[in-house]
């Protein structure tokens, strides 16, 4: 079973900006796609960003051109960088991980936006 581990939240102002890691078991290769997705308070959880097929890039439209989703190869592991953060960025954020047989969340990682 994969697992998926997030580290890089926490309390930033408007304006700044934080780097998001999500460290998988296996292989970067192994996954059909991966991405991030955050859940606020109330809302509904929602795709930040998302790689399928190690190719095809996609964002959620409230966070284009801030942020950014990466993969490290070698370290089997992905990124998000967030650049000018408002408050509405405010919420937990979840690394998924997909292929035939898996479906993988990880446990999230609470990010913070305030002054």
């Amino acid at each position: 079973q994969v697992q998926l581990v997030e580290s890089g939240g926490g309390l930033v102002q408007p304006g700044g900006s934080l780097r998001l890691s999500c460290a998988t078991s296996r292989s970067i290769f192994s996954f059909n796609a991966m991405g991030w997705y955050r859940q606020a308070l109330g809302k509904e959880r929602e795709l930040v960003a998302r790689i399928i097929a190690g190719a095809e890039v996609n964002y959620g439209d409230s966070v284009k051109g801030r942020f950014t989703i990466s993969r490290d190869i070698a370290k089997n592991t992905m990124h998000l960088q967030m650049n000018s953060l408002k408050p509405e960025d405010t919420a937990i954020y979840y690394c998924n991980a997909r292929s035939l047989r898996d479906n993988a969340w990880g446990q999230g990682t609470q990010v913070t936006v305030s002054s």
